[in-house]
């Protein structure tokens, strides 16, 4: 007899949001030090989650601090295990989930590289237009588009560009920043 809620099997209510994964954006802020992002990712793999994108780079020189962005999916109560055990580390200075942040911003960027000849070139060009996506650089055959925003964005252009020619991309993962004054 299931005693949880809908298709569960658990035999232990389990409350609906810990039955749902959502996806989690947490920006680490630690001391640009060797090790450290090893230290941040061994973390996060032990747990059995995987990482779907990752950036880092170096954010105050003077003071020697990083900002490294994941994104990844579990449980709330998961990622909520993370973010303590991520707050633990000893170069981690700050910890933040993005994903419950109401003010964040949330970027990526993408390089697509498109190869074709004729209305194909015609219709990759008018698509990235709408899409607001510069060429880089052009050959007589060939695109390279730079296009930044949401992943959804960068989804629907990849998407989009695939019957055009699509042979390549490459993406930086997800960037994130407060609005407003306040600093992280």
């Amino acid at each position: 007899m299931s005693v949880g809620t809908g298709s569960s099997q658990s035999v232990y209510p389990v409350s609906p949001g810990e039955e749902t994964i959502r996806e989690a954006i947490l920006a680490v802020i630690v001391d640009n030090e060797p090790g450290v992002l090893a230290r941040v990712v061994g973390l996060i793999s032990a747990r059995g989650y995987n990482i779907e994108s990752l950036t880092v780079a170096e954010t105050d020189v003077e003071k020697h601090r990083s900002r490294i962005t994941i994104v990844t999916r579990g449980t709330p109560s998961k990622v909520e295990q993370i973010k303590a055990q991520l707050g633990r580390l000893v170069p981690v200075r700050r910890v933040i989930d993005v994903t419950a942040e109401t003010d964040a911003l949330e970027r990526e960027l993408a390089l697509v590289k498109i190869v074709g000849k004729g209305e194909q070139r015609v219709e990759a060009m008018r698509l990235s237009g709408i899409f607001r996506a510069r060429a880089v650089d052009t050959t007589h055959t060939s695109f390279v588009f730079e296009v930044t925003g949401a992943r959804e964005k960068i989804n629907a252009f990849i998407d989009l560009m695939r019957p055009l020619g699509l042979i390549e991309v490459a993406r930086t993962g997800v960037l994130s920043i407060r609005r407003g004054p306040e600093s992280d």
